[in-house]
């Protein structure tokens, strides 16, 4: 799946592509409305993620030029302005969604992957190790055939592990993904949701899944394959 992700700000655009890459997604990057506009009538995307306050173009202004070019995928706004009539403009305007700075990367994600449904683009909605079986679409985990009740944090934390699986994450990369951007890394916060999700997936099943690498972070893995 391609997305088109327009943002000015250099942090938060590095950190949105960097994660929604890591989540399996294509990602172009433009940083001003601009630059933004060519890459949309240049390539064909499934889904474009737009700040509203860009240089060059703003993104209702890039909305709107892209429409006219009949880039008709979803679009989903990122702006810093809460504002009832700001949000109604860019829906007028043919917005499909509008999330508010500050946010949590798991919401971003879980709102892209309802776009992408919307816009009947085929996305992974499957992932599994051994026996550990999740459905993102049913919001659904299960072990052995057994439900596990996760809470959204621990759904998110579970996802990135899955999605990497075999991969040593370290605990700052769990920290910009599960939780939002400005996480203070220094707390213990991944430590306690790792311990409550491998009391949920490990405690009660073989193989156990989740492992820790003293001094470099967290694995999933099956260790008899």
């Amino acid at each position: 799946m391609k997305i088109l992700l327009v943002e000015d700000e250099a942090k938060t655009a590095d950190y949105l592509k960097q994660g929604l890459s890591e989540a399996g997604f294509n990602v172009s990057l433009a940083r001003d409305g601009l630059d933004g506009l060519h890459l949309a009538l240049e390539e064909d995307f499934d889904l474009a993620i737009l700040d509203v306050m860009l240089p060059g173009l703003d993104g209702w202004q890039l909305l709107q030029a892209m429409r006219k070019q009949d880039r008709n995928w979803p679009v989903l706004f990122l702006t810093a302005r809460d504002q009832v009539q700001d949000r109604v403009k860019g829906l007028e305007l043919g917005a499909d969604d509008y999330l508010v700075k500050p946010f949590a990367f798991a919401e971003l994600l879980a709102r892209v992957r309802v776009l992408s449904r919307r816009g009947n683009t085929t996305v992974q909605d499957q992932l599994s190790l051994a026996d550990l079986q999740m459905d993102l679409v049913a919001h659904k985990v299960t072990r052995h055939g057994q439900r596990l009740e996760l809470t959204p944090k621990e759904f998110a934390l579970l996802e990135l592990l899955l999605r990497r699986k075999g991969e040593v994450l370290p605990r700052t990369l769990i920290a910009a993904q599960v939780w939002d951007m400005n996480f203070d890394s220094d707390t213990n916060v991944v430590e306690v949701a790792i311990r409550r999700l491998r009391a949920k997936v490990d405690e009660a099943f073989e193989p156990k899944l989740i492992h820790t690498v003293r001094g470099m972070g967290y694995l999933l893995e099956d260790p008899s394959q």
